[in-house]
Formats: structure tokens, C-alpha cells, sequence
């Protein structure tokens, strides 16, 4: 059988079939405690299928503590598992949203939390409430939990890791116990810290349920509060249930109830519009009844009053299979995370010690590239330190050479000195006995100066004792021949024969006058005058030699550095000279000694005219009665420098003067 028909009616015919079987949808925001998750939801879902998508999307199967909480008009409202989510009274919104939270608590943590989902989901809600103060707890509690929240997140505390600071954009403590203690963030950080170093080897699961065991503890833990009045006075009280049972607690008091129901001693409870009844299971005990200000709020109690109540029931109970299925698996599951844990502790213990080895090996390998590094700097400065001891050693054996070289002139030279000072010593012993000689000759010449002015008084004596006789036997002479030459009184002129004529009348004045003895004496005189002069100029020669050789000694003397040695010589010259005439006294150490000794010696004065290279006849106008004293001054006078000179005045007949 062949279909015939329009290709385009079926076309359309199968686009309306489609149309048809697609479902409508409307878009849910889940906002779990840690997490955000979107869903398509078709418009028939009651809130069990929407609530059963999100635990399958979480992998969570105890569900039975959980729920979705919505807001309306400023009240927490959970969704109702039995009736469509979009029946409901909630906001409409596109997506509309939705917070995945506990809505009922475990009375022991620790036993009835069996996936670590669930324990994790727990632990985050449970720490959000503490940081908001929706559960009241201690500073002191505040602190350790906060160290097993940082365990939990951060793992075990490695200091070289968590370097202070690294907690700083962490929220760990509540904002009541921050400005109860006026501590900074480094204080509390380190507060923190000293416990959480405490936790080492704990695992994620175990410090969250760590936090978990200690927030169980606390008054307000797991416990709803609601507004109540007990009478229509309008008494303020709050309605606190949990998963012991209902709790009534004043309005400024939530810590320590007033009145307490246990759910095994409540029978029944009810609740009419805004009136809600408790009725006990003792028949004798009073029926509490209270008013609530709403009766979507008097709903609420009674919905979370009937889960709570569920739960603790099935605690007593035997567990069904699927806990059971649930319990071994979480038990395997907890063993095989210890193992798995012990495991990771021991591969962690092996990495941290073969860390440590590795840390030692490099800082062994870092302390051995640093001793190389030294050793090769230290066999380059030993190297430099050889290179430079090798050109100080050359430098030294120059030195060395140079030194012996200068050694050997210096022992040349102390040769030459040890000769030169054995030279002076012989020059100084010829000089001492050369300057004994020119004492010797000094105080000769003295005596004879001494002498020669006593002969020269002596002669100057003879000679004016013999002037005078002339005189008186000229004046004789004319007496007898003016009478007879009365010219000659005019013109008195005499001769030798005259006089011998004198000398011969028998009847004249005896002369006096012995021409022989006086002719006699000027040769004495000449001829000492002669001697004089002779010895006078040797003196003369032996002085210059004298002063000669002291200039060439003083000279090397001075070259040879003994000069002081000289200065001692001349000054016992010196002194040896002190009694020495005055003109003896002009030769001084290291002055020119010049000696004028070209005049005449000054004490003798001729008395003669043959005495003088003179003509007529000279008479000295020296006085007669200067003693040897002055004598010897004048003979002082005639030695002196070049610059001066001595004066000696010759008369010559009362007229003519002549100066030498």
C-alpha cells in the first residue's frame, strides 16, 4: 500500500506535533551556600521534582536535612514538597531564586552526617550563622574554630607558606567579638595562627567536622526562633524549636529557656489560625498554648515542628536499608579516606623529608659551589699574591744586589775612611807639632821682640846722649872760631877738617863724639836690621805653608765629616796662642790668613842715616820713653788683613815726612 499525499501538509503536520509535545519551562536560581546552579523547570514540577534535581546535581542523598528557602514579603518561607512550585506563593521572578540550606539540624553530628557533601554543606551554613551572630559563641571558641575553618581551607601550616598576612581577606571571626577586644588584625591573625599550627596532619572532612563537634555544643545551635505571645495581652516571648524539642525563651534571653518540650514528652500539637497548642503526653500536665502574630508563621512552626519531630523518631528507629547501605558506605568511605589519609601522611612525610634532603643537598651543593667559588678566589689571590711575591723577590734580590753592592762601597769606603782617619791622625799629630813649632817660634819671636825694644831704647839712648855732645861740641866749634870767621856766624858752615883740626888743637874742647864706635854701631844695627828682615820673611814662607795646609785639611776635613775634629785643633791653637803677642793672635780658625809682613818690622827704629835707603838723615819722631809694652802693641799692629794698614811716621830733620 503506496501513502499519496501533499509533502507539504505533512511538513507542517510534524512541526504542530513537535510544538505540541514540547513541554513549557520556567528558569530556577539555586544559591547554595558556596555555589550558584540554574535549572530549567517545566511549569507541572511540584517543589520535590525541582528539590530532587538540585540533590542529584549535588550528589547529596541525606536529604531529609535540607529544603529550599524562598522570601516573601520579609519572611523565610521553605517550599512545600507536595504542591507545584509554581502554585505557590512566592515571588515571580525570571529566574526565580531559591537558597539551598538545612533546614533541620543532627543532634550528634558525628554520627548521623554520613556524606562529606553533606558534612561540607553543614559546615559552610553552620560557620555563616556564627559570622553573623545567628548563633551566639565565645572569643575563646570563636578563635579555635576559626583555626579549623583556616585548617580546613588552607591545610597543614607550613611557615614558609603562610607568611604573615595570608589570612588578611579571610573572614574567621564575628564582628561583636572584633569590637569587643581592641586588638589589631596582625594580633588576631597571630592568635589564630598559634592554634592552627596545633592541627597539622588533620585532614579537610576531619577539621570541618572538628567545627562541627564544637558548634553542636552551643545554646543557640540548630534552634529557629520565632516571636510569640502567650495571651492575647500580648506578651513577648520567642518559640525556639531544634531537634531536642520546643524551647520558650524570654524576649532578651536566648540562651537559657524558660519552659522546655521534648518531643518524647510532647503528645500533640495543633494550631488554629494564630493559636498553636502544645499538648504534653502527661494528661496532668498543663497545655501550652501561645499566639503568633501571623498564621503563615503559626504554619511554619508547625511544619518545622512536625520535620524535627520525624527525625527524632527515626534516630530511635532502626535504620532502613538504604541508611544502612548509606552507613557501610560512608564507614568504607571514612576507612579508605584514613588510609588514603595515612597514606598522603606518609607520601607527605617521604616529600617533606626528601624535601629536606633535597634543601640540604642544595644548600650542601650552594655551600660547596661557595667554598669553590672561594677556593678559586683564593687560588687567584695566590696566584696574584705568588706573581707579586715573585716580582718583590725579584725586586728584592736587585735590592739584595744593590745592597751588597752599596756594602761593598761602604766597606770601601770605611777602608778609605779607616786610611783617611789614620792619615789625619798623622796629619793631626804633624799639625800639632807644627803648630808647637809656630808657638815655639811665636814666643821666640816675642823674647826677640822684647829684646830688640830694649836694644832700641838702648840705642835711642846712645844716640841722643851722642846728638847732644855733637851739638855742644859744635857749639864749642863756633865759640872758638867766631872771632876769627865772624862770616861763618852768617853762613856756619863746617867740614871734616875742620873738625879734625878741632879735635887735634890741644887747646879745643875734647869731642866726645867716636865717629869709629858710631860707624861701628850702624853696621850692628844694619846687619841685625838685615837678619831681622830675613828671618821675617822665612817666618813669612812657614806661615804660608801653615795656612796652606790647614785650608787643604779643613777641606777634607770637611768632606770626610771631621770636620769638628779641626775646630778642636784650631781651638787648642788658640788657646795655646792666648799668651802669645797680639799679633800672633790674628790666625783664627777658618779665616783667610793674610799676613802683611812685607814692612819692616815695626819695633826697630834706625837711629842712623845709614840704617834707611835714604840720603839725608832721618829722625824718628817715635818717643823715647814708650816702654816694651808699646813696643810690642806696634809689633802687634803690623799683622792684620789686606784692608788694613799700619802708619809709621818718619821725620827727617824736623821737615820731611815719609810714610811706609
Amino acid at each position: 500500500m503506496i501513502w499519496c499525499g501533499c509533502p507539504h501538509k505533512l511538513k507542517n503536520m510534524s512541526i504542530r506535533g513537535l510544538k505540541k509535545k514540547q513541554p513549557k519551562t520556567f528558569k530556577v536560581k539555586i544559591i547554595t551556600v558556596d555555589a550558584e546552579m540554574e535549572f530549567s523547570c517545566e511549569m507541572k514540577w511540584k517543589g520535590k521534582d525541582l528539590f530532587d534535581l538540585v540533590c542529584r546535581a549535588l550528589g547529596l542523598r541525606e536529604t531529609w536535612f535540607f529544603g529550599l528557602q524562598y522570601t516573601i514579603k520579609g519572611m523565610c518561607t521553605w517550599l512545600k514538597m507536595d504542591k507545584k512550585v509554581l502554585d505557590q506563593e512566592m515571588p515571580k521572578e525570571d529566574p526565580i531564586s531559591f537558597h539551598f540550606l538545612a533546614k533541620f539540624y543532627p543532634e550528634k553530628v558525628e554520627e548521623e552526617l554520613l556524606q562529606e557533601i553533606t558534612q561540607h554543606l553543614f559546615f559552610l551554613q553552620v560557620k555563616k550563622q556564627i559570622l553573623d551572630e545567628e548563633i551566639y559563641c565565645s572569643p575563646e571558641a570563636t578563635v579555635l574554630l576559626a583555626s579549623y575553618a583556616v585548617q580546613a581551607k588552607y591545610g597543614d601550616y607550613d611557615p614558609n607558606f603562610h607568611e604573615p598576612g595570608f589570612l588578611a581577606h579571610d573572614e574567621l571571626l564575628p564582628k561583636r567579638v572584633l569590637r569587643q577586644y581592641q586588638l589589631t588584625a596582625e594580633m588576631w591573625e597571630e592568635k589564630i595562627t598559634a592554634w592552627y599550627a596545633e592541627h597539622r596532619g588533620i585532614a579537610r572532612d576531619e577539621a570541618e567536622m572538628n567545627y562541627l563537634k564544637i558548634a553542636q555544643d552551643l545554646e543557640m545551635y540548630g534552634v529557629n526562633y520565632f516571636p510569640i505571645a502567650q495571651n492575647k495581652n500580648h506578651t513577648d516571648l520567642l518559640l525556639g524549636v531544634d531537634a531536642k524539642g520546643i524551647h520558650i525563651y524570654s524576649i532578651n534571653n536566648r540562651f537559657s529557656p524558660n519552659k522546655s518540650f521534648e518531643w518524647s514528652a510532647i503528645r500533640n500539637i495543633s494550631y488554629s489560625e494564630k493559636e498553636l497548642t502544645i499538648k504534653p503526653l502527661d494528661k496532668k500536665a498543663e497545655v501550652f498554648k501561645f499566639f503568633s502574630s501571623q498564621l503563615k508563621v503559626n504554619k511554619l512552626i508547625f511544619q518545622l515542628c512536625i520535620g524535627n519531630h520525624d527525625l527524632f523518631m527515626r534516630r530511635r528507629k532502626v535504620d532502613s536499608i538504604e541508611i544502612q547501605q548509606m552507613k557501610a558506605q560512608a564507614k568504607e568511605e571514612k576507612a579508605r579516606k584514613k588510609m588514603e589519609n595515612q597514606r598522603l601522611a606518609r607520601e607527605k612525610q617521604l616529600r617533606e623529608e626528601a624535601e629536606r634532603a633535597k634543601e640540604e643537598l642544595e644548600r650542601r651543593l650552594f655551600q660547596l659551589e661557595d667554598e669553590a667559588r672561594q677556593a678559586n678566589e683564593a687560588l687567584l689571590r695566590s696566584q696574584e699574591a705568588a706573581e707579586l711575591l715573585a716580582e718583590k723577590a725579584q725586586i728584592a734580590e736587585e735590592e739584595a744586589k744593590l745592597l751588597a753592592q752599596n756594602a761593598a762601597e761602604a766597606e770601601q769606603e770605611r777602608q778609605r775612611l779607616e786610611i783617611t782617619a789614620l792619615k789625619t791622625k798623622e796629619e793631626k799629630r804633624l799639625m800639632e807639632q807644627k803648630m808647637r813649632e809656630a808657638e815655639l817660634i811665636a814666643v821666640k819671636l816675642v823674647k826677640e821682640s822684647d829684646r830688640r825694644a830694649k836694644e832700641a831704647e838702648h840705642l835711642k839712648q846712645d844716640l841722643h846722649e851722642a846728638r847732644e855732645a855733637e851739638r855742644k861740641a859744635k857749639q864749642k866749634l863756633l865759640d872758638i872760631t867766631r872771632p876769627n870767621y865772624p862770616h861763618v856766624a852768617k853762613y856756619p858752615q863746617y867740614s871734616p877738617t875742620d873738625t879734625r883740626e878741632a879735635n887735634f888743637d890741644k887747646g879745643s874742647i875734647k869731642l866726645d863724639l867716636k865717629d869709629i864706635d858710631l860707624k861701628r854701631l850702624s853696621f850692628e844695627i844694619e846687619k841685625e836690621r838685615l837678619d831681622y828682615l830675613e828671618k821675617s820673611r822665612k817666618f813669612e814662607d812657614r806661615l804660608k805653608e801653615l795656612k796652606s795646609e790647614i785650608h787643604a785639611l779643613k777641606l777634607e776635613e770637611k768632606q770626610s765629616g771631621l770636620y769638628s775634629h779641626w775646630n778642636e785643633v784650631l781651638g787648642s791653637l788658640d788657646r795655646s796662642l792666648g799668651n802669645a803677642p797680639s799679633w800672633m793672635k790674628t790666625f783664627e780658625a777658618g779665616d783667610s790668613l793674610d799676613i802683611n809682613l812685607q814692612r819692616p818690622f815695626p819695633a826697630y827704629l834706625l837711629n842712623t842715616a845709614s840704617s834707611w835707603p835714604c840720603t839725608n838723615k832721618i829722625q824718628h819722631t817715635v818717643p823715647m820713653e814708650k816702654s816694651s809694652s808699646q813696643a810690642n802693641s806696634l809689633v802687634a799692629n803690623s799683622v792684620g788683613t789686606e784692608t788694613r794698614k799700619q802708619i809709621i811716621k818718619v821725620q827727617q830733620h824736623d821737615s820731611d815726612v815719609i810714610y811706609i
